[in-house]
């Protein structure tokens, strides 16, 4: 059975690549709905907040599912699971105290979430396509910094985040099509 969760175990090439795909697809849709919301606190706009790092955990356990079947490392996702566990619930709260609060929230959990992602893409490099990840998780350090600054401004806003989410999205397509392209799939 070639699934992310299934019973046999997959390799783990292709279960990121599915996973990748599957994390680009997300972070379109997602992005989308919140430059749409992005204006205004509402019920919505906080969902989706609140879904995009509960979203993150879910792909982390079903990454973790899939290097523990094949005996690879598994430490950094450990810590992203629980950094996004805590982004979830903090943005929840943070919401409540308005935009600025979102968006030191926000961008500490880039920070530090893009550190793990670097570390782990440096530590699957001999997979293949993990150079997109490196980067990655660089570019999220240094937009985490950003959202820090910009909570302290006149004109706070939720729109980066949109084009945040999105260009993280677009760096998990191009892993999944060099997952594959070093697979020869």
């Amino acid at each position: 059975m070639d699934t992310l969760v299934g019973t046999a175990p997959v390799s783990v090439p292709t279960a990121l690549r599915k996973l990748y795909f599957l994390r680009f697809g997300f972070a379109a849709v997602w992005a989308a709905l919140l430059f749409a919301t992005a204006d205004t606190l509402g019920a919505l706009t906080v969902t989706l907040l609140v879904i995009y790092p509960l979203f993150d955990v879910a792909c982390a356990v079903i990454d973790l599912r899939s290097v523990r079947a094949n005996a690879q490392p598994v430490r950094g996702l450990y810590v992203n699971i629980a950094l996004s566990t805590l982004t979830g619930i903090g943005l929840a709260v943070a919401a409540t105290s308005g935009i600025p609060a979102v968006l030191r929230v926000w961008g500490v959990w880039a920070i530090t979430a893009g550190i793990v992602q670097l570390i782990v893409g440096a530590a699957r490099r001999q997979l293949g396509g993990q150079w997109a990840m490196i980067a990655s998780g660089a570019i999220s350090t240094l937009a985490g910094a950003s959202f820090f600054a910009q909570a302290g401004t006149d004109d706070a806003s939720l729109t980066n985040l949109a084009g945040y989410a999105f260009i993280g999205g677009v760096f998990f397509l191009v892993s999944a099509l060099r997952l594959g392209r070093a697979r020869g799939v």
